[in-house]
């Protein structure tokens, strides 16, 4: 069984696709699907044009993206739920409470990650034996409100989405270094 990522944000048109096209990259090695939704998506839309010029400058093709709106089915199927902000990650837990220990902002899993003891292999399910070892990570380290949301780029600059993109590949890695570890 494919283990998934989604990313969630509002509109699904810029951080959410940024990460998803990035995270791709990043997990590629693992048998990981990476998917994204907005909580208050238009479905159907194409990735914002900075966020798809941010994308192309790192090699990362998006023109076949297409916005969706988030679901239930889309939270309960998902391994890990990696939101923008802590608005979003409680949007989430709301629409699909089973989540709650699957569900973090980016940045917040990021540092979790990051102090996370290394799991132990979890052959064929890495995301969840990351998911397990950011989560007992959790009682070591103070909370962070003031840093867990991601700034919506969003009628922003194009350096404004460079920052978000930067943003969004620095928190990958300490997660992308947890799944290597459980994988």
């Amino acid at each position: 069984m494919t283990e998934q990522v989604l990313f969630v944000c509002h509109a699904n048109l810029c951080r959410s696709p940024m990460a998803e096209h990035l995270a791709r990259r990043t997990l590629e090695r693992w048998p990981v699907a990476v998917a994204s939704a907005g909580t208050e998506a238009v479905t159907g839309r194409p990735i914002h044009p900075y966020a798809a010029v941010v994308t192309a400058a790192r090699g990362v093709d998006t023109s076949g993206f297409r916005s969706r709106r988030l679901s239930a089915d889309h939270l309960t199927e998902a391994t890990l739920v990696l939101t923008a902000t802590r608005r979003q990650r409680s949007f989430c837990v709301g629409l699909a409470p089973a989540t709650v220990h699957r569900t973090f902002t980016l940045r917040q899993f990021a540092r979790l990650a990051a102090a996370a003891d290394p799991p132990p292999r979890a052959t064929g399910r890495p995301v969840r034996a990351a998911v397990e070892a950011a989560a007992r990570a959790r009682s070591r380290l103070q909370p962070l409100p003031d840093a867990d949301d991601l700034v919506d780029p969003i009628g922003g600059t194009a350096a404004d989405f460079q920052r978000c993109a930067e943003e969004i590949e620095r928190s990958m890695t300490p997660i992308g270094v947890l799944i290597a570890a459980a994988g």
